[in-house]
């Protein structure tokens, strides 16, 4: 079978690629070609093109960019015609995707979307176009299924892909690891997650660091997104001396001891790893403004949203100040500190409500019943 897999992103790079490799193993003809990131290729996909070539954050920065995006549009519906896969498979990153899926369904490819668009969260009434064009919605959250009926839409719940990517990683020693990162072994780690494209991380490293420079009982170390270089945060760390780990971002994360972490799916990586965390963002104003009348959700976190009450606590915009942040990770500092017990207490319950692992392979067995038919 002949797949085509489009993804904009780290996360969906991750999850797209355990999920090719779900495929390889039920499918051993399986032919993939892809757009994603270094994961996907290594899982054996023909990579078109790169995520870092395609990730716009924001309502201005996607106006401004707009004729990129609308010829990347374009130059993939002539690929994926040219290649004529027997199932085409959307990985979360709905502005893209979404109108992919609208082309495809008048072409009568069979579709298959994993990792539901967040539509629950804003302009909800996209439902009513992912009924119409989509064929097989696999979704990774559990309170997903209940809002897709809404639109009389039956979608399956294959768990989220996070755990198999977390579970079935290695027994470590913390120390050894400290020190195969360049760390110092004995000093507890604040990791800072300022996100992975360049307008956030420029918004939101420098507000980190200044917190961070607040806190002198840890050592620092910043988690670099693969999309960016070397030479873009160093611009933003100056002579601060602060390590920045590309491809480490799970090993910083086993023995990070508090994460000062930009909303996300790190968000929810950081908590399955049971890290104490404070969630941070601050954007355009604009664009803010104008997502702030759209949103239809009360958090920002995966965390908060998936326990449905406030577990992590969230600096948004103006509460997003250095003084702020280094109060609130202070508060989860200590073996003592009351606010990490309790915060380690709704992790546990957190990871319950997931449910266990294997979501990459059911994924993978329900996209081969539907390339069956």
């Amino acid at each position: 079978m002949k797949y085509y897999v489009i993804a904009g992103e780290a996360s969906g790079d991750l999850h797209a690629g355990n999920l090719i490799e779900g495929l390889s193993a039920l499918d051993k003809q399986a032919d993939f070609r892809a757009w994603g990131g270094d994961l996907m290729a290594a899982a054996g996909a023909t990579l078109v093109k790169h995520y870092r070539d395609l990730a716009f954050m924001g309502f201005i920065e996607v106006v401004a960019n707009l004729r990129t995006i609308l010829n990347n549009i374009s130059f993939c519906k002539q690929d994926i015609a040219l290649y004529q896969p027997d199932v085409l498979v959307l990985v979360d990153y709905p502005g893209f995707n979404m109108r992919i899926a609208e082309w495809a369904r008048r072409q009568n490819m069979k579709v298959v979307y994993y990792i539901s668009p967040q539509i629950w969260a804003w302009k909800q009434k996209r439902g009513f176009k992912l009924k119409r064009d989509v064929d097989l919605m696999l979704c990774i959250l559990p309170f997903e299924q209940a809002f897709y009926k809404k639109f009389d839409m039956e979608v399956s719940y294959v768990g989220h892909p996070l755990l198999d990517a977390i579970e079935n990683r290695p027994d470590f020693d913390p120390s050894e690891r400290k020190q195969n990162l360049g760390l110092d072994a004995d000093k507890p780690l604040l990791l800072l997650l300022p996100g992975s494209r360049k307008q956030e991380i420029k918004s939101m490293l420098p507000v980190m660091l200044k917190a961070s420079g607040e806190i002198h009982t840890h050592q620092l170390a910043i988690a670099g997104a693969p999309s960016q270089t070397t030479a873009f945060y160093q611009e933003l760390v100056g002579g601060r001396g602060v390590p920045v780990l590309f491809g480490e971002t799970y090993n910083l994360l086993e023995v990070a001891d508090v994460a000062m972490v930009t909303s996300g799916t790190a968000t929810l990586e950081t908590a399955l790893f049971k890290v104490p965390e404070v969630v941070c963002y601050k954007g355009n104003w604009i664009s803010y403004s104008i997502a702030r009348q759209l949103v239809k959700v009360p958090y920002i976190s995966l965390v908060n949203l998936i326990a449905d009450k406030e577990v992590v606590k969230e600096l948004i915009q103006g509460e997003m100040n250095a003084p702020q942040l280094a109060g609130e990770v202070k508060k989860l500092i200590g073996k003592e500190s009351a606010a990490r017990r309790h915060l380690l207490e709704d992790y546990e319950a957190l990871a319950r409500k997931l449910g266990g692992g294997g979501a990459s392979m059911r994924a993978a067995k329900e996209i081969m019943k539907l390339s069956e038919l």
